[in-house]
């Protein structure tokens, strides 16, 4: 156990951010939306990281500085199914208001698409996907279309569209790792989204000893089970790493 944390601290030191800036691009319906770029330098890929329902890009504030540290530039994206969490107000989401853009869930689906082609611009390196509840539920969905995503990460993934599409038939034939986590609570309903999807591609996680966290809150600090999270979530980066 000395030395999986002794490896933990050497990836959290071995990089750090060179600058932090709000950016903002389009989706294919011609809504802008913004984002939180937290920039190393254009070598290193990217994990985009997608908010959970009624939040915003601030749940990534502090995940963001430490995802990092592993070595990925991240892009922490408003999506225009919103609202505010950590003081940071999901822009993308007042504008689709104000301009009568749907705001369900399943309309997210672009902004989530725009901000992989904003990536894709930026540098040819395969990508991670990291999404907290409705979102992880739409990482799960897109992966497959897109050969250079990598991985996907998701926290608390769903059936959160009336099965139009099924999560759980969609991802049956996903093919590339995918890392999920939960609350304890969840840990049945998970088990059965993910039953068709190959032991091989997929990682479970549930926390072994406090009930957990929904949503990649279980990341935040304030959640008392966040280290062993931050455990498993760092193996995991380890096996995709190469």
């Amino acid at each position: 156990m000395k030395i999986v944390f002794y490896i933990i601290i050497i990836i959290f030191i071995s990089s750090s951010i060179k600058a932090q800036e709000r950016v903002n691009f389009i989706a294919e319906d011609g809504l802008l939306i913004t984002a939180d770029h937290y920039f190393i330098d254009e070598s290193k890929p990217y994990v985009l990281l997608f908010h959970q329902g009624g939040y915003s890009r601030g749940e990534y504030i502090h995940t963001a500085q430490k995802i990092v540290k592993f070595g990925y530039n991240c892009l922490a994206v408003d999506l225009r199914s919103g609202g505010k969490v950590n003081y940071i107000q999901n822009r993308t989401a007042l504008r689709a208001l104000q301009k009568g853009y749907s705001t369900d869930y399943l309309s997210s689906k672009k902004d989530i698409i725009a901000a992989i082609e904003w990536v894709r611009k930026k540098n040819n390196k395969s990508m991670v996907l990291l999404g907290s509840s409705f979102s992880a539920s739409l990482c799960l969905i897109i992966a497959n279309n897109y050969p250079y995503i990598k991985a996907v990460i998701a926290f608390s993934p769903g059936e959160f569209f009336n099965c139009n599409p099924c999560v759980k038939e969609v991802i049956k034939n996903i093919n590339k790792p995918i890392f999920v986590a939960s609350s304890k609570q969840e840990q049945l309903y998970i088990n059965d989204l993910l039953k068709l999807v190959s032991p091989i591609y997929k990682t479970v996680f549930i926390p072994s000893d406090g009930s957990g966290e929904y949503g990649s809150k279980s990341l935040w600090s304030d959640n008392p089970d966040n280290q062993e999270y931050w455990l498993a979530l760092t193996m995991f980066f380890s096996k995709i790493r190469n």
